[in-house]
């Protein structure tokens, strides 16, 4: 059974009330006479995970959500209000750009105190000097003050440290969104090959495919709290999914999809998924859509049946008049029809089902209705759809 390197229990961060209307005084007298402040911000609540030696674990969510307060309570740079901390192992940790220079001292200066804090004496930092300078390549600016460096050089600097002392636990937040394309490269294959050998990460991004790239599992946090927790395709592509339907919810807000009058979509449901949970599928199986469209003068309606990301990106879609298929009426005002998809050829991510009404002519759309579904799976391919393909590699010429 594998250690847990890294346990969180029930965390929690909430921070007094500031200066604003004498809240520092108020927080002050609260502590004086009920042992604790009332009121304030509270950054995260009731968070709760486990992360064992070999894992690999993606932190994710908007901007707010509280994932660098997250790792510096794990990394001691802030004291949790609520919850505990438990961890084994040697850590080292890449967080803000900066944390843990001195401005000051030059970048060999840095880097010697950084080696030392990670836990390495005087000889084992000379006999890895050359290693650390060559892999953060700054050049003679190692010998100026760290003020001067670019972002991306203290990056390369703090970087190159930590790879030099390959801790059990390296955490990490957005380093490799800073810097040049060739060091970001570097990186990674550097993180691969410390989780080939064992070694555990714990990483925060905004980049989803490096976190399905290097990491197994995945926790994501909305507004202080933990939204989900566990395999990193599951957790990553319901936030892809979240994220784009947030998006297509903004672009529609003020407008209505019911007209109210006219052909109107009656019922529109997802053979399988009649109740209201979750609908997902795998990439690859097979969906049946079955609408009913009310018409008000007993003539019969155009279905259209469309396919949209969950952001509103066209997919797919086709008319029953397209094949010329004709709606059949159940009591000459209620008229029905399904489509299958035999094989949803859909990458992992967000979508929804769109059925719209339409006058027997075509020429207006008259009522919509959307059924939203998830596609998930394990594949890393680009964009919308899954192709057939294959990779061909020409004989090696001797």
């Amino acid at each position: 059974m594998s250690e847990h390197l890294l346990t969180v229990d029930a965390l929690g961060k909430s921070y007094p009330p500031g200066v604003v209307n004498m809240g520092r005084l108020k927080a002050f007298w609260s502590i004086l006479l009920k042992g604790h402040t009332v009121g304030g911000k509270s950054v995260l609540e009731d968070i709760n995970f486990e992360v064992q030696a070999g894992e690999s674990v993606g932190v994710i969510g908007a901007n707010g959500a509280g994932k660098s307060t997250l790792l510096k309570l794990i990394t001691g740079v802030l004291a949790p209000s609520q919850g505990a901390i438990q961890t084994n192992g040697t850590i080292a940790a890449l967080l803000e750009l900066g944390a843990g220079f001195e401005p000051e001292y030059t970048g060999l200066e840095n880097l010697r105190m950084n080696a030392a804090f990670l836990g390495l004496n005087r000889k084992q930092i000379d006999d890895r000097l050359d290693n650390i300078l060559a892999f953060a390549d700054i050049g003679q600016s190692i010998h100026e003050p760290i003020k001067h460096y670019s972002s991306g050089m203290v990056v390369r600097l703090g970087f190159a440290v930590v790879a030099s002392v390959k801790p059990d636990l390296l955490i990490t937040d957005e380093v490799l969104a800073v810097g040049d394309e060739s060091f970001q490269k570097k990186c990674i294959r550097w993180i691969e090959s410390y989780l080939d050998q064992g070694g555990t990460l714990l990483m925060v991004s905004h980049n989803m495919y490096q976190v399905q790239k290097l990491c197994r599992k995945a926790l994501w946090l909305e507004q202080g709290r933990s939204r989900a927790w566990g395999d990193v395709f599951d957790v990553t592509q319901a936030y892809l999914a979240w994220h784009e339907r947030n998006d297509a919810e903004q672009q529609l807000k003020g407008q209505s999809q019911r007209s109210g009058s006219g052909y109107q979509v009656q019922q529109a449901w997802i053979e399988g998924f009649e109740s209201n949970s979750a609908i997902t599928f795998e990439s690859g199986d097979r969906m049946q859509v079955h609408l009913q469209i009310r018409s008000p003068d007993g003539r019969p309606p155009v279905a259209l049946v469309g396919i949209a990301r969950a952001d509103g990106t066209p997919v797919f879609g086709t008319a029953s008049d397209h094949s010329d298929q004709l709606l059949t009426s159940q009591d000459n005002r209620l008229y029905s029809i399904s489509i299958e998809f035999p094989r949803l050829a859909l990458l992992p991510g967000g979508y929804a089902v769109r059925v719209c009404a339409m006058d027997p002519e075509g020429l207006r759309i008259h009522d919509t209705h959307e059924c939203e579904f998830s596609v998930r799976g394990r594949s890393r391919s680009l964009g919308m759809i899954e192709l057939p393909y294959r990779w061909i590699v020409p004989e090696a010429v001797e």
